[in-house]
């Protein structure tokens, strides 16, 4: 059966001549360029390169410069941290670059992954990378695989640049040649050599905290202390974290010290950096630079650290952690439990009073305790009394102080400390030949960190010494300057020379921190 076509008549039209412009647009093309460095000369490879890709681009009159994106002194290692190329393939993404150029795949990128996966990602939106040196245009059909191989030698040269950098980190370690970083690093800065010098408005800060957190005041009241005097931190900022001066009081850099490696990167790709716990080796250089803050008093503040974190373990093994928000917070002991005695606030029968309970009686803490109660006014008055006993027999008390300091001076042990010194130099020379020889140094490695936990606890024991030194020098300076009694109470004082008081059913036991004992009978 024949079917019936249908035929449309198209009539003819004369077309208009495009011209060369319309029937072909412009290519954009935009360029990345990137250096590794801040140093100067790598500064002007910076310079040469955007010239170059501005001529180059400009040169090629179907194409159309879309902009050049660089970035300077970043690594290449990870995209994260470099925004010019974030920003660029942000651009290709919405459509206004059709084409990429630059220098090599190590300038694109050393992390094979990430540089497969942005050519796949540009190539999914048909825009080309061309990469100068190699050669290589993304949109070849052999493009993917060659790039596959060269960017893996890329990133097998920035594995081994970066080991190359750590061993000449170590290197220098080894030498005592030491890098710090001050822009948050409050009490230095650098000279022109690089070397550290003390900045003496905030070396004052410095010495502030020091000064008051052994005078009993907590990191938070110290912290509040700076804030309301307006202060800035390191950072330049006015809030002030307890993290910040838990950082000042422990950092060895004040005392002319400088410990090296205390972190590590784990990965020269992402960069990560993670706390050194004997991954891998630390170098100690001592009188590296001018201290802050003495020996001796660095050296009670980390024991006041350790001090602070159990203050007080009762007998059935609770321990109690330092406050600061009373000062008989932790020097008020119960005599009957061994228990601290906690601040109370009583109405009894519409009769407000502050007292001090024992804590067996407040909370379950497994010991039975009947200690008496005693008003806040009650424990001031006593220690009062304390105080004026020793100004009434000041002679006798005087006469103990002095046999005190020369008990504390006869164990003295700096003859020991010398030594280790010596020991340890001796080692050091060893450890810096067996480490150049690739020999094996793991038993001096040993040795001197047994040495430096012995040098340690010798130091923090002659800084206790000699803070008992100063606490009975302090007293024995208050007896013979002390000419009349004390007729109210001080707190400052009570801070200053009051270690503990036990209560009991019948008296108070009141301890001087120069190790004096007075008996108070209500």
């Amino acid at each position: 059966m024949a079917v019936s076509k249908n035929v449309t008549v198209i009539p003819a039209r004369k077309h208009a001549r495009k011209s060369k412009d319309e029937e072909k647009p412009k290519l954009r093309v935009a360029a990345y360029c990137r250096v590794s460095t801040d140093s100067e000369e790598q500064a002007t490879s910076y310079d040469t390169q955007i010239e170059h890709y501005t001529a180059y681009i400009q040169g090629h009159p179907d194409w159309v410069l879309a902009g050049i994106f660089a970035d300077d002194g970043i690594s290449g290692t990870n995209t994260k941290k470099r925004e010019e190329f974030n920003r660029m393939i942000d651009e290709c993404m919405a459509g206004n670059i059709d084409m990429i150029i630059t220098k090599s795949i190590s300038r694109f990128a050393r992390n094979t992954l990430d540089c497969l996966k942005y050519i796949r990602q540009l190539k999914d939106k048909n825009i080309a990378v061309y990469f100068e040196k190699e050669n290589i245009n993304t949109m070849d059909s052999k493009g993917e695989v060659m790039i596959t191989i060269m960017a893996s030698l890329a990133q097998q040269e920035s594995q081994s640049l970066s080991q190359n950098v750590k061993l000449g980190l170590q290197y220098r370690y080894q030498q005592g040649e030491i890098q710090i970083n001050c822009a948050r690093f409050l009490g230095y800065t650098k000279d022109e050599n690089k070397h550290l010098v003390i900045v003496p408005e905030e070396a004052e800060i410095v010495k502030r905290i020091y000064r008051e957190y052994l005078e009993g005041a907590s990191m938070l009241k110290i912290a509040r202390g700076l804030e309301a005097d307006g202060i800035l931190n390191g950072a330049g900022n006015e809030r002030w974290h307890t993290s910040n001066i838990n950082h000042i009081l422990r950092n060895e850099k004040y005392i002319g010290d400088a410990l090296l490696q205390k972190t590590y990167t784990v990965d020269f790709l992402t960069k990560k950096r993670v706390k050194n716990n004997g991954i891998v080796p630390q170098y100690y250089v001592e009188n590296n630079h001018e201290p802050i803050i003495p020996r001796e008093i660095f050296m009670q503040v980390q024991e006041e650290l350790i001090r602070r974190r159990i203050v007080h373990t009762s007998p059935n093994g609770k321990a109690r952690t330092f406050s600061s928000n009373h000062v008989f917070a932790q020097i008020v002991i119960c005599g009957n439990c061994g228990e601290v005695f906690r601040r109370v606030h009583w109405n009894n029968r519409g009769k407000k009073s502050i007292v001090w309970r024992c804590v067996s009686r407040l909370e379950n803490t497994g010991l039975f305790c009947d200690a008496r109660t005693v008003l806040e006014s009650t424990i001031e008055q006593v220690l009062v009394t304390a105080i004026n006993q020793t100004l009434c027999d000041k002679d006798s008390f005087l006469t103990t102080l002095r046999d005190n300091i020369a008990t504390v001076i006869n164990r003295e042990s700096d003859k020991a400390l010398a030594d280790i010194d010596k020991r340890l130099e001796e080692l050091q020379t060893e450890l810096l030949k067996l480490a150049t020889s690739n020999a094996d140094y793991e038993k001096v490695g040993d040795e001197i960190q047994h040495l430096r936990d012995r040098k340690q606890k010798l130091q923090v024991e002659n800084a206790n010494r000699d803070e008992l030194k100063k606490r009975i020098a302090d007293m024995s300076t208050f007896l013979k300057k002390q000419s009349t009694a004390l007729t109210e109470y001080d707190e400052q004082l009570i801070r200053r020379l009051i270690e503990k008081a036990t209560i009991y059913e019948d008296k108070f036991t009141v301890e001087f921190k120069s190790g004096l004992t007075v008996d108070v009978n209500e």
